[in-house]
């Protein structure tokens, strides 16, 4: 394990205070020991910019739950990088997400990220409650924080959850979550700035101040983000829709747009206060370290 990491970056949310902009990468579980390589390719690639934290992610209703954390512990034990554990409520008792905790604690992995995550059938099927198991993420986010000195985050929606009853009752949740021990959100990708601020807004007026870093994808193919936003719920604006359709037969210039689309919501959302952004970056990096690249970011380290 590296030696000269800082004693700080076992405390996430401190450093996402300190750290201004925070930068953060996502990941998700190779399939195959293919993906796998590709996967550490782009990591290696991005670990030059110094991000503030990367994870990675649960596959669909839990699966490759392994995988993940096998990827997230080699991040811990062989790179420089600080990892943030991805934890979900599918398909697991209380008992086996003790042991996944424990899992991570003794991997040096301090910081989590607590969601419900999404069914089997994908996030719009029917939840089922594991039997034994907590309902929602905020039981989830009690149980890190009573199992150590976890620096614990969860899930964000400036687009409505495609369980909530409305964009209320998403900030509800969101306070409620932080009421319970979390301490910063990352916020599911979106499109348009206001969405991110009216959320900011409306956590702030029911007394949630943690830290909100927004989600950002650099879109490099256009039916993939369609079908994202589809089972998700996120928006996809006329303008974007528009500007990606107009090259959709030229996959360098549908990542080109993806780039630009990507840097001007970025660009707009620093201006207005955010804490830092936390790119999903699909497992590649060459999108990501344009966008990082157009922003500045290239040239703090």
């Amino acid at each position: 394990m590296p030696q000269d990491r800082p004693a700080l970056h076992e405390q996430l949310h401190e450093l996402i205070a300190t750290k201004r902009p925070s930068i953060s990468f996502e990941f998700f579980p190779p399939k195959t020991d293919e993906a796998e390589a590709i996967l550490w390719q782009s990591i290696r690639r991005l670990e030059p910019l110094n991000p503030t934290f990367v994870s990675v992610t649960y596959g669909a209703g839990g699966s490759s739950r392994d995988r993940t954390t096998r990827v997230t512990q080699r991040i811990a034990q062989d790179t420089t990088l600080t990892p943030m554990a991805h934890l979900t409520c599918v398909g697991a008792s209380t008992a086996e997400l003790r042991a996944v905790v424990a899992d991570y604690a003794a991997a040096g992995v301090k910081n989590v990220l607590v969601v419900r995550g999404d069914p089997a059938g994908g996030p719009r099927a029917e939840w089922v409650q594991h039997p034994g198991g907590p309902r929602y993420a905020l039981e989830l986010v009690k149980l890190v924080r009573e199992l150590g000195n976890f620096s614990v985050g969860v899930a964000a929606f400036p687009d409505i959850h495609p369980a909530s009853a409305d964009l209320e009752a998403d900030a509800r949740v969101l306070a409620m979550k932080a009421e319970a021990g979390a301490q910063f959100a990352i916020t599911q990708m979106f499109f348009r700035p206001e969405t991110y601020f009216e959320l900011v807004e409306r956590a702030a007026a029911l007394g949630c101040t943690m830290p909100i870093i927004p989600g950002i994808m650099p879109v490099t193919n256009v039916r993939q983000v369609e079908r994202i936003a589809e089972l998700t719920g996120v928006a996809l604006p006329a303008e974007v829709v528009q500007r990606l359709h107009a090259v959709a037969d030229e996959p360098a210039a549908v990542r080109q747009v993806g780039v630009e689309i990507a840097t001007e919501l970025s660009q707009e959302l620093l201006d207005g206060g955010a804490p830092g952004l936390h790119f999903i970056t699909m497992n590649r990096s060459t999108a990501t370290l344009e966008v990082a690249d157009a922003l500045g970011l290239t040239a703090r380290v």
